[in-house]
């Protein structure tokens, strides 16, 4: 397969329509925690806020400026995150990580839509925009956490 028709196949239509309709985007008023997250590589950065209640997201929200591969990404998150732990938000940042870099299988649901991503193995340089937003929601989980603890 030549260069240009690999491309054309990672940005298939699927992950082209996620990229255009992101759940959850924007920003919260009174979040528990938030943080921006940039990959050096491309500029890519996402900033989540997000609120907790009882050990799980109750509000979230996110601020993306990343490729189509990224925003695919968030999009996918966006729409599997309220209601989970942090364990599974580790867990899902985990094995999207697992599933680019050393053929993983596709995270469990409720993130499993992340399998458009599979395509993106083959592309290092974009595996930092998608894990961006996982990333993302898992440091805001911890910053919460220990703000809920103080």
């Amino acid at each position: 397969m030549s260069g240009e028709s690999d491309l054309i196949k990672l940005y298939s239509a699927r992950i082209l329509d996620l990229a255009a309709d992101i759940p959850h985007l924007g920003r919260l008023d009174s979040p528990d925690a938030t943080v921006k997250r940039r990959s050096p590589l491309c500029g890519s950065t996402v900033t989540v806020d997000l609120s907790v209640e009882d050990g799980r997201i109750s509000d979230f929200a996110q601020d993306v400026k990343a490729c189509a591969l990224g925003q695919a990404a968030a999009a996918v998150v966006g729409g599997a995150v309220i209601g989970c732990t942090r364990d599974q938000i580790e867990q899902a940042r985990d094995q999207l990580k697992a599933m680019l870099k050393s053929s993983g299988p596709v995270p469990d649901a409720p993130f499993d839509g992340l399998d458009v991503l599979l395509p993106a193995r083959d592309y290092k340089n974009r595996h930092a925009s998608i894990l961006l937003s996982l990333e993302a929601t898992a440091e805001a989980m911890e910053k919460a956490e220990q703000a809920n603890c103080a």
